[in-house]
């Protein structure tokens, strides 16, 4: 396997379960949020802010379609699913892992979305969003994991299970 891609809705552990799974298994780390404010030098917000959310997007689809690695796990931003550019390149270098939750746990770990930097339609609510992504990351993913109920250590336990890795 030459990398593991995780995606999945803002919540859901992507960048602490990724960090984590990485140093199990003796992989790298790459955080695609931290490769987009590195390549913009401002945080999500602020170019959400600046340049819209559809400016936001390509900025996103453009970091992660250019994105090289192997060997690593990439914690990706909720929002890469709408950037099939950046989807089909991440399709190429490794396996899709969707970290699926259900609404409840999301809506239980997210409070403020927009100091978060999630990439958000104007009017939409958590629950539009939640159903708008859910069939994207189930077309995307060559695996899906469920974490309702898991701790940080039974997120790794259950990826590395289901990965046989």
């Amino acid at each position: 396997m030459r990398n593991v891609i995780l995606i999945g809705m803002p919540g859901s552990g992507k960048s602490t379960a990724g960090a984590l799974l990485a140093k199990a298994i003796g992989f790298g780390f790459i955080d695609s949020d931290d490769a987009i404010r590195e390549s913009e030098g401002k945080s999500l917000s602020r170019i959400i802010e600046e340049e819209g959310l559809d400016g936001f997007l390509a900025v996103e689809e453009r970091v992660n379609a250019g994105l090289c690695a192997d060997g690593c796990v990439i914690a990706t931003g909720g929002s890469v699913v709408y950037g099939p550019r950046a989807m089909e390149h991440f399709k190429g270098m490794g396996t899709i892992v969707y970290l699926r939750l259900s609404y409840p746990e999301i809506e239980r770990r997210l409070s403020d979305l927009k100091a978060r930097g999630v990439a958000i339609r104007e009017g939409y609510t958590l629950r539009d969003l939640y159903d708008e992504r859910t069939p994207l990351y189930e077309r995307y993913a060559d695996v899906v994991v469920d974490l309702d109920g898991l701790d940080m250590a039974g997120a790794v336990r259950a990826l590395t299970e289901k990965l046989k890795i």
